[in-house]
């Protein structure tokens, strides 16, 4: 199942799908695109959300080693997905259904709140446990979404948080009972009301100036 694009009234909902939703080139390429349509019809609001046990597992790893000669550039498209889901110039949660691993974690992180089943799933940063290092444009990213007990916490141990853990250190900003994370979601966006793109993505920009720099570099 590819990414789909719905709206709930003037909100937009992204589910990534019902898969493990690994970022492959074809994955990134579509939400790329559901983003471009969103800002086009002048949504006032983000949601991405999933429809399996999985938001996302992160990177691609099988295509990455049938395609080692395009990490680069395979890196270059990850962390510009990133750079721009944490700039989006409309407010966005992240409405995690379940699992969100290393790259999919970061996706999570880039948006303004995160959301997380309270039951079910991990929220995890395992690259300190498969042998990954992070790259300074996603350790920067990190600094900027979570405090250093966080890091400490999630980071440096690869440790798996479960929803209430999750929310207790600061990794996700409210947790929900299953089949209600969007819903959940969608009541953090409400009081926002419609905010001018122009202004909230240079507002982003400023204050995630480091991060977003590091990204796209």
């Amino acid at each position: 199942m590819s990414p789909t694009l719905t709206y709930r009234d003037s909100v937009a909902v992204l589910d990534l799908g019902a898969d493990e939703n690994r970022f492959s080139p074809e994955f990134l390429a579509a939400v790329d695109a559901h983003l471009d349509t969103v800002l086009a019809d002048g949504a006032t609001g983000l949601i991405t959300t999933a429809s399996g046990k999985f938001y996302s597992n992160g990177l691609d790893l099988d295509w990455l080693s049938a395609n080692g000669d395009r990490t680069p550039w395979y890196v270059e498209q990850v962390q510009g997905l990133l750079a721009r889901v944490l700039t989006l110039p409309v407010p966005s949660v992240a409405a995690l259904p379940g699992h969100a691993f290393g790259a999919g974690a970061m996706l999570a992180l880039a948006h303004d709140q995160r959301v997380m089943r309270a039951d079910r799933g991990y929220f995890c940063f395992p690259e300190v446990d498969i042998r990954v290092p992070f790259t300074p444009a996603l350790a920067a990213l990190v600094r900027a979404k979570l405090s250093a007990e966080a890091v400490t916490a999630a980071v440096l141990t690869g440790r798996r948080f479960g929803g209430l853990e999750a929310h207790e250190y600061g990794l996700v900003d409210a947790t929900a009972a299953a089949g209600t994370e969007v819903e959940t979601a969608t009541a953090l966006l409400a009081p926002l009301g419609a905010k001018d793109q122009g202004t909230l993505g240079s507002i982003k920009s400023v204050f995630y100036a480091d991060a977003y720099t590091a990204l796209i570099a």
